[in-house]
């Protein structure tokens, strides 16, 4: 009878150490993993992308506390600009890689930055923002967290310049309300800020020809070097010291890592360190691991956690319940799922840049890197959430079990338990091939 409240723990000591009786899904079959061909194209032209991850809660019923949650890549090209527009989204944006210039507009006020790798800030709902690739080589990849506050999980934009796909937001005003708000005629409002319909001068008519290519464009505009220069010249760059900014941008990397050996680091930012997360309750971490390493089984206490593969390839494993692929449109009654759930079931993956994966709350993982990899994630429910190891020289959350519950716990003795933990020299990260013996 002692031993019964111990069960989950055997199960998931069995899973990682042992890898006992444990089937294996396939990526098709895998409900935590998102391959990069899971995004939508929102945006595409010669100058960059903007694409959207479907939906976390169409894959499992898992992730219906995801239902207001989506992710969001941009990608541009060296000196281009994505116009002014909002959202009716929260968002957090993470600079992956490239040199950005982020502008924010308020009713009283702009303030511009200057953004490089690792560099994140909030954007609360409803803020106009344009940003521009100021490198001269390199891509700008930016990855956003976005939360709706109208309807959830559907994201909603509205531009300042309209484009073939989408009008300006102000060309859905009556010509009266127009001709008022502006205190002009709305043939001059419409030659403007709308679109021109009379025949121009020559020097109007380059600019006429400038606007319809920019409308081909979608939101994705080239830029020439002076009005880059003149973006940027003003532009506060991230604090490299702190991340207890309330409004401005942070950088991931800008403390020491809480996790680090010579087989990688482990960068997080959680809300009882910035402002701007506390508000949404979400940390934000930044993952490296060596090539042949890994990071050590582990999981987390209540925080859901999105994952995305910037760089590298790898393997990842979860330790989760049988059936967790099940769609909403799965449904089955309740008992019987809850009967045929208790098993434990190993999940995996493959791993390649533009990868997403979820880590729900009490889901076991553990990642190998085939290649030097790096993950940036979203911790979902972050306040009082832990993050304990089932394996490693330091927080070894086994180790902690008392020796008289050991012996019940366990097939081995709490002496050949303890031994075996002992094992593992290394913490957090080791290496990912097994010790050899004879």
């Amino acid at each position: 009878m002692a031993a019964t409240p111990i069960k989950p723990l055997m199960l998931l000591a069995i899973a990682f150490l042992a890898s006992v009786c444990v089937s294996s899904r396939s990526d098709q079959e895998n409900p935590f993993i998102f391959k990069s061909n899971r995004f939508q194209t929102l945006y595409e032209n010669e100058n960059g992308h903007i694409r959207l991850l479907q939906k976390f809660d169409k894959r499992s019923k898992i992730f219906e506390n995801l239902q207001n949650y989506r992710l969001l890549e941009y990608k541009s090209k060296p000196h281009t600009l994505f116009l002014p527009q909002y959202t009716d989204a929260d968002f957090i944006l993470v600079v992956l890689s490239g040199k950005a210039t982020l502008t924010v507009l308020k009713s009283n006020d702009r303030n511009s930055f200057n953004l490089e790798r690792g560099d994140a800030i909030k954007l609360p709902a409803g803020t106009i923002a344009y940003l521009a690739n100021r490198d001269d080589n390199e891509d700008l990849r930016v990855l956003d967290l976005a939360i709706p506050v109208n309807k959830p999980g559907q994201l909603q934009s509205f531009l300042l310049s309209g484009t073939q796909n989408q009008p300006s937001l102000l060309s859905g005003f009556s010509k009266n309300i127009l001709e008022a708000a502006f205190n002009t005629n709305y043939e001059e409002i419409e030659k403007v800020l709308l679109e021109q319909q009379e025949q121009e001068p020559q020097h109007r008519r380059s600019l006429k020809d400038r606007r319809q290519e920019i409308n081909e464009e979608n939101v994705i505009v080239k830029v020439s070097r002076e009005q880059i220069e003149e973006l940027s010249k003003n532009a506060k760059s991230s604090s490299k010291k702190s991340v207890s900014s309330e409004s401005g941008p942070f950088n991931l990397r800008s403390r020491n890592p809480i996790y680090s050996n010579k087989f990688g680091k482990f960068f997080e930012i959680t809300p009882e360190k910035n402002q701007q997360l506390q508000d949404l309750d979400i940390f934000v971490n930044s993952v490296d691991i060596k090539e042949g390493s890994l990071l050590l089984p582990n999981y987390n206490s209540r925080a859901i956690v999105i994952v995305t593969v910037t760089e590298g390839k790898g393997d990842f494993e979860l330790v989760g319940q049988r059936n967790e692929n099940q769609g909403k449109e799965n449904d089955k009654e309740e008992e019987q799922e809850e009967e045929t759930s208790k098993q434990v079931q190993l999940y995996r993956a493959k791993l390649s840049p533009g990868d997403v994966f979820v880590i729900p709350a009490g889901h076991p993982v553990a990642i190998n890197a085939s290649s030097d990899l790096n993950l940036i994630g979203f911790g979902i429910n972050a306040e009082n959430n832990e993050r304990n190891f089932l394996a490693g020289e330091e927080d070894n959350v086994i180790s902690q079990v008392e020796r008289p519950v050991k012996e019940l716990a366990f097939p081995g003795s709490s002496h050949e338990v303890d031994r075996l933990l002992k094992n593992q020299k290394q913490s957090y990260f080791a290496n990912a091939q097994p010790l050899q013996r004879e």
